[in-house]
This record gives structure tokens, C-alpha cells and sequence, in this order.
């Protein structure tokens, strides 16, 4: 049916409707018209009059109970803010001309329903918000540092500089000595520049005193860096944005690695951990994974045998390396490989990872295991959701750099924190709210959080992320002595004793 022959049924009808008469409907050469009276409007549907009237009659009637479920009032003006929202739900009741066998709730159920299309075209828009967010990121910092060269060759060519003999300029400037040592133009080098910084007015910004590279392209020495602050980096960062400036990290913010060892031999005993709580109480994942690494520095401490102490717990699985001696450790607790002629091999000062010789497992379903338990109580009261969140710590140890990172639904602007022991911070381009406790020892073994947002589901909190290390381990071992296989003392030995997070959720 064309559209033309529709408005024109439509405009027909109201001339076709009498006063005085007490059935619904109107029939005329071709079309049925059925109808019922809503207030000062008509809900009209319009057959062909080979239909069966009760069935039609039924179909009106649906089509009547549904209007009220998206209209506030039945006039023009509420009908028309819904005109979408009816269309939708008629489109459910009626379909190819024959109503379907549905009630009202499911056809509001039907319409509230996700769309696999809308979700995957909201998907690809926000795609593209981000990849535009991340060019103009780059393109603001391309402009910025072309500033800030600018800037450096303005000021930083020195056009007192007319000795090229071998020589030596001394000039004060914030403390800054310039020295120039050069041998003439001999094999094209040029004269020799260098530069000792003591002290600038840029150290604020973590700037360390080094030495000055060669004056680029003849734009002269750089002296130092802009002062400007751009004002559209400072505005991603207020949203949660990394922009890598030319500054020291600090400590707060970066995971500072172990120091390089200076003992003779260094053993680290490490154990991960894997947990997942469930919302509503329980434990569903619970497990240790523990490594004794052992880390020689010189040739002549390889030949030795590493004594240790277990701490006796029962569900911890130790499995040695295949070149250790598994009956030597079975019988003494001593580390030693199968060939005692063969040394442990040695690695250099900044090698980490070291030698493993042992390694662990422990899993387990009593919840009275784990370090630290997390509960999140969501609740929504008129037009805000009220969320409390607890930790709980047993006393077995003393958690350190605790961070808890609770998903929120998007918003407009930081959440509303009105309690908490510790600090947080606000993710806003991940839509994080970060929890940080520096320690949790026998003074805080217990502390809470709440805040406030807008309406939310109790589902888009989860899952909980948590973060922690200590210095104490769940197989509590320890490393006793490190006996030498040939003549001499023990050498002297350093551990390290940590245990660190790797997947802890709750879920």
C-alpha cells in the first residue's frame, strides 16, 4: 500500500464517523474501518473486509492497552513525544498484517531488549572517538615540543663564543659553568663543547645535571626548557590521560625495581598469588605459586650448597629443578645439584631473575586463607546509587601498597566520596575509582569506603581488582645457611622475601 493511499484512507475517516452510533466500526467498498475512542483521540485500525472482525476487534483492544504503558497522558502532545516508542510497540503486536500472540508485558519486555546492532554501531563510534582522542593527543604534542625547540633556539645560541683555540670560557649563569675545550679544525671535528650543569631553575621538575650535546643544526646551545604549560595536555590529564613529559618518574606513581645485588650471593623467594572472591561471599579461585631463584656474582662462590627451612605447611607441593639432588633435599633440606663438582652458574649485577632451584604450589578452598577480602554493598535510593565498600585483613600479614580499583558505570564527573580511610584517585578516561591504603598492619586491619553516582546496576561494579605485596610468604620458608662444597668460610648471602598479587578479583 502506497503512502499517498494511506493519507487518503486517513483523511476519509473522519468524515465517515456519525454521531449517535453505538458500534466501532465503519465499512465502505473496499476498506473496514475499526475504531475506539481514547479521550479526545481515535485509535483506528484499517482492514480489508475479508478479515475477521473479532480477531480485529482483539487486536484494537491490545493496541489500547498498550498506548497507556508509554504515554504519561493521553493527548496530541504526550502521544507525539512517544511516537517512536509506539510505533515500536505496534510493530510487536502486529506483524505482516496478523496480530501476534503476545501480551503486554512481553511486548514491553521486547522493546527494552538489547540490540546486537546498536551495541556493535555504539562500539564502532566510540572506536573512533578514541582514535581521534589519540591523534590529536600526538598531533598536541608534536606542537608542543616544536614550541619548546623553537624556544630552545631563540635563546640558546651563545654569540660570544669567537675563540675556536684551545682555551677555556667560564661564565655564570643560575649557576651554570660553561666549558669549552677545543683543538682547532683538526680531522674535521670542529672545537669541542662541553657543559657541566650544577644547577638550573628547571630543576623542580626533576631534571638531573647532565651534559649538553653538540649546538643542532647551528641553533646554538639548548639552555633549558619552556616554562609554558600547554593548556590542552593539562586538560587530558585532568581526564586520566599519560602524557610523557621529560621528567624523572616519581616514586609514588612507577614500580620501582629491586636494586641490583651487592652481596656475593643473593636468593629471592617470591610467591604470586591468584584469587577470586565471589560478590555474594565464597571463594572461587585460591592459589600460591612460589620460586627460590639463587643469584651468584663471582666464579669463585659457585661451588656451594643452599640450606633451607620449610615452614611445615602441609597443602604446599615443592618440586626441585632436575638438575638438583631430589634425595639430598627430601632427607635434609639442603639445595645442591646432582654433580657436586659442577658449579651453580653466575650472572651479572643487573640479573634479576637469577637461578631457580625451587618451586611451589598451594591451593585451597577455606576461605580464611586469604589475605584480604573485599565487600561491596551497591544500593540505589531515588535518583543516586550509594555504594559501601569493606576490606577486611587477618592478621597473618602486613600488606603494603594496597590498591583496590572499583569499575564504574560512565559519568559526567568524579564520583561523590564522602568516607574513606586512605586516598583515592579517579580514572575518568578508564572509569575507575582507585582505593590506595600505604599499609595495613595491626592499626587498620579493617576500613571502609562509600561514595555516591547516579542510578546504576549492582553488576557494573564488578569485577574488583586488587593489588598488594607483602613481606611474608605462605610456605614461610626461609633460607638457614650457604654451605661451601671446598675449603674456606660460608660467603656471605642476602634474601629477598615478597609476596605480590598477579590476578586477585573479586568476581
Amino acid at each position: 500500500m502506497s503512502r499517498i493511499r494511506i493519507e487518503g484512507l486517513l483523511a476519509a475517516f473522519p468524515k465517515l464517523i456519525g454521531t449517535g452510533k453505538q458500534h466501532t466500526y465503519i465499512e465502505t467498498e473496499n476498506v473496514r474501518y475499526v475504531y475506539q475512542p481514547i479521550e479526545a483521540l481515535y485509535l483506528l485500525l484499517v482492514t480489508n473486509k475479508q478479515s475477521n472482525i473479532l480477531e480485529d476487534l482483539e487486536t484494537l483492544r491490545l493496541l489500547s492497552k498498550t498506548v497507556p504503558e508509554y504515554c504519561l497522558s493521553l493527548d496530541e502532545e504526550s502521544i507525539g513525544h512517544a511516537a517512536f516508542e509506539l510505533i515500536f510497540a505496534f510493530d510487536e503486536v502486529i506483524s505482516l498484517g496478523h496480530k501476534e500472540n503476545v501480551t503486554v508485558a512481553q511486548v514491553k519486555q521486547y522493546c527494552e531488549m538489547e540490540s546486537q546492532e546498536e551495541k556493535l554501531h555504539k562500539m564502532v563510534m566510540q572506536s573512533k572517538i578514541n582514535e581521534t582522542k589519540d591523534v590529536m593527543k600526538r598531533k598536541a604534542s608534536e606542537i608542543d615540543k616544536s614550541k619548546i625547540e623553537k624556544s630552545r633556539g631563540d635563546r640558546g645560541g651563545f654569540k660570544a663564543l669567537q675563540s675556536m683555540g684551545s682555551g677555556r670560557l667560564e661564565s655564570s649563569f643560575s649557576d651554570m659553568s660553561i666549558f669549552s675545550n677545543g683543538s682547532g679544525f683538526g680531522n674535521g671535528s670542529g672545537f669541542g663543547l662541553s657543559t657541566d650543569i650544577d644547577s638550573f631553575s628547571n630543576k623542580s621538575k626533576g631534571h638531573t645535571p647532565s651534559s649538553a650535546a653538540a649546538p643542532p643544526k647551528g641553533l646554538g646551545m639548548q639552555l633549558g626548557k619552556s616554562q609554558k604549560t600547554n593548556q590542552f595536555l593539562e586538560s587530558l590529564k585532568a581526564e586520566g590521560e599519560v602524557i610523557l613529559e621529560d621528567v624523572q618518574p616519581k616514586a609514588g606513581n612507577t614500580k620501582v625495581a629491586a636494586p641490583p645485588p651487592t652481596d656475593p650471593i643473593t636468593l629471592t623467594i617470591e610467591e604470586k598469588l591468584n584469587v577470586a572472591l565471589k560478590r555474594d561471599g565464597g571463594l572461587s579461585n585460591f592459589d600460591v605459586q612460589g620460586t627460590l631463584s639463587l643469584q651468584i656474582l663471582n666464579q669463585d662462590n659457585a661451588s656451594v650448597q643452599v640450606q633451607i627451612e620449610t615452614g611445615g605447611n602441609p597443602g604446599i607441593l615443592f618440586k626441585t629443578h632436575p638438575n638438583i639432588n631430589k634425595e639430598l633435599f627430601a632427607n635434609e633440606n639442603i639445595l645442591g645439584l646432582k654433580d657436586p663438582k659442577r658449579p651453580f652458574p653466575t650472572g651479572q649485577a643487573g640479573d634479576a631473575a637469577g637461578v631457580g632451584l625451587l618451586k611451589w604450589r598451594m591451593q585451597s578452598v577455606d576461605e580464611s586463607m586469604v589475605p584480604l577480602t573485599i565487600n561491596c554493598w551497591p544500593s540505589v535510593s531515588g535518583n543516586e546509587t550509594y555504594v559501601s565498600i569493606e576490606y577486611e585483613a587477618p592478621s597473618m600479614f602486613d600488606l603494603r601498597n594496597v590498591v583496590i580499583s572499583v569499575p564504574l558505570p560512565p559519568l559526567r564527573e568524579a564520583p561523590n566520596v564522602r568516607q574513606i580511610d586512605g586516598e583515592w584517585r579517579y580514572n575518568s578516561r578508564n572509569s575507575i575509582l582507585e582505593w590506595s591504603i600505604l599499609l595495613i598492619d595491626n592499626s587498620n586491619r579493617s576500613g571502609s569506603m562509600e561514595f555516591v553516582v547516579p542510578p546504576a546496576d549492582s553488576s557494573a561494579f564488578f569485577p574488583i581488582s586488587v593489588q598488594f605485596s607483602a613481606t611474608s610468604t605462605f610456605s614461610d620458608l626461609k633460607v638457614v645457611n650457604i654451605l661451601p662444597l671446598g675449603s674456606g668460610s660460608p660467603p656471605k648471602f642476602s634474601q629477598r622475601t615478597q609476596l605480590i598479587t598477579e590476578n586477585y578479583q573479586v568476581v
